[in-house]
C-alpha cells in the first residue's frame, strides 16, 4: 500500500458530510495535492479534472464506465464556459444519486480560469438552493494564488485544507530517507526516486519545480515589474539560506536591482508560494521588525541543494555549509508547520543572536540550532531570555533536543510542550 498523508483523513471526513461548503486544497507545487485527492476519490462517485491539461483525454470521470466529462481543444485556454459545462455535467451525475449519497467534482489549478471565484460563487449558490448532493473540491498551486478570490467572492463558503512540503517523518516512512538525506534533498516526493543519480535529481528540481514556480505561477499570476530581479533574488536567497543579509547588500549583488520595498515584496510572494522566506528580526515592536534585515530561509532544502552546486558528499564534508543546511531544514520545518497565528523571527543584538524566535499561542519560544560536533553554551540564547523574560529557551541538535525528534513534531507541539 502506498503512503498517504494525514490530509487524506481530513478530506475523507469533509466528503462524508453533507455538502455545505466548498473544500479548498492548496499548497506549493509538487507536494502531492493532486495525487492525494485522486486517491481519496477512487472509492467515491467522482470526477477529477485539471485546468492544466490541454487535451480531452484528461477530462474523464474517475467512476468506472462513465464517459468523458468535458472536452476541450488541445492548446486552448481554460474558460468560464468550460468550467460551467464541466460543473453542469457533474450536477447531472449528482441528481441521479440517492439522498445520502454524494458526487464529488474536483478541479485542479482552478485559479488559472479567469474570474474563477465569481463563477464558482454563482454555481455553488445555485447548488445550495437546490440542496444538490454535489461536493466540490478545488485545488491550487499555493494559497496566495487563490487568496483574493477566497476572501472576496467566496468568503464564508469554503473550508481550507492547507498542504505544505513533506516532513522528515513523511519522507522517512514513504521513501526510507535517512536524516542526512532529508537535510540535503528536502521533502519533494516526486524527486525521491532520483537521489542516487544526483545530476538527474538536480535537473528535475530545476526544470520541474523551480522553473514552473517562477515562470508559470508567480510571473503569470502576479504583476512583476522586474522578473529578472525576482529570479536572481530567488537563486541568491537559496545560496544564502540560513544567513541574515541586509537589503542593501542584496541590492549590491543583484542585477536589475530595484529598491528595498521591491525586494521585501518579492520575498513575501516567494514565501507565500512555498519557495523562500525572508524571516524578520524580532524586536518586540512591529515597526522595527518591518525595517529589519531579513534572514533568508529556503522552505525546502532541496531548492538550496539544487542551486548551490554541492554534491551530497561535498555538503556533508563542508561543516560550515552543512551547518547552514541543518539550520535551513529547521527553519523550513518551523515555517511549514506554523499555524496561521504563529509568527517566526530571528534575533540579533551586536554579536549575540538566536536562530529562531517563535511567537504563537501567547507564548514565546527561542530556538538555537547546534549542528557541530562540540557543544558550546549558546550565549545569545541566555541574553535573549534575560531581555525577554516570557521566552522559553530551546536547543536543537548537539546538547539539546535531537534534530530528528524536533523535525518529527510540528511547531505547535513544541510551543505547548515547552510551556506546560
Amino acid at each position: 500500500m502506498s503512503f498517504v498523508r494525514d490530509h487524506a483523513t481530513i478530506l475523507n471526513s469533509r466528503l462524508n458530510e453533507a455538502p455545505k461548503r466548498l473544500v479548498i486544497v492548496a499548497g506549493p507545487r509538487q507536494i502531492g495535492k493532486s495525487t492525494l485527492v485522486k486517491e481519496v476519490l477512487q472509492s467515491r462517485k467522482s470526477t477529477f479534472v485539471s485546468v492544466d491539461q490541454q487535451d480531452s483525454d484528461s477530462y474523464r470521470n474517475t467512476t468506472q464506465g462513465t464517459p468523458a466529462l468535458s472536452q476541450r481543444v488541445r492548446g486552448s485556454e481554460p474558460s468560464a464556459e468550460w468550467l460551467i459545462d464541466t460543473w453542469t455535467k457533474a450536477r447531472k451525475q449528482a441528481r441521479q444519486l440517492q439522498q445520502n449519497d454524494y458526487f464529488v467534482l474536483a478541479v485542479d489549478e482552478i485559479q488559472k480560469i479567469p474570474r474563477w471565484s465569481e463563477i464558482v460563487k454563482g454555481l455553488w449558490e445555485a447548488d445550495r438552493t437546490e440542496n444538490l448532493n454535489l461536493h466540490v473540491v478545488l485545488l491550487g498551486s499555493s494559497p496566495w494564488l487563490m487568496q483574493k478570490g477566497l476572501t472576496e467572492s467566496l468568503a464564508g463558503r469554503f473550508e481550507l485544507i492547507p498542504m505544505s512540503h513533506w516532513s522528515y517523518t513523511e519522507m522517512q516512512e514513504a521513501f526510507d530517507f535517512s536524516l542526512e538525506e532529508y537535510i540535503y534533498f528536502g521533502g519533494y516526493p516526486g524527486a525521491a526516486s532520483l537521489i542516487k543519480e544526483e545530476n538527474r535529481w538536480t535537473n528535475y528540481i530545476r526544470s520541474s519545480l523551480i522553473h514552473p514556480n517562477i515562470e508559470k505561477d508567480i510571473l503569470q499570476m502576479t504583476r512583476i515589474d522586474k522578473p529578472a530581479l525576482l529570479k536572481n533574488l530567488f537563486e541568491l536567497g537559496c545560496i544564502y539560506s540560513g544567513q541574515m543579509i541586509s537589503y542593501n547588500k542584496l541590492l549590491g549583488q543583484l542585477q536589475d536591482a530595484g529598491n528595498t520595498t521591491t525586494l521585501r515584496d518579492y520575498l513575501t510572494l516567494m514565501g507565500q508560494a512555498g519557495l523562500l522566506a525572508g524571516i524578520p528580526k524580532y524586536a518586540g515592536q512591529v515597526h522595527r521588525q518591518r525595517g529589519s534585515s531579513p534572514k533568508l530561509n529556503a522552505l525546502n532544502t532541496g531548492l538550496m541543494s539544487a542551486l548551490t552546486g554541492y554534491t551530497f558528499d561535498e555538503a556533508r564534508a563542508d561543516r560550515s555549509y552543512w551547518g547552514r543546511l541543518v539550520e535551513s531544514s529547521v527553519g523550513a520545518h518551523i515555517y511549514n508547520t506554523a499555524e496561521d497565528n504563529t509568527k517566526v523571527f530571528y534575533w540579533r543584538d551586536g554579536d549575540n543572536e538566536v536562530d529562531f524566535i517563535i511567537e504563537g499561542r501567547r507564548k514565546l519560544l527561542a530556538i538555537e540550532v547546534k549542528s557541530g560536533q562540540k557543544f558550546a553554551p549558546p550565549k545569545g540564547l541566555d541574553i535573549f531570555t534575560q531581555k525577554f523574560k516570557a521566552a522559553t529557551p530551546m536547543i536543537v541538535g548537539e546538547g539539546g533536543i535531537p534534530l530528528s525528534e524536533f523535525l518529527s513534531r510540528p511547531v505547535s507541539e513544541w510551543l505547548k510542550h515547552n510551556h506546560d
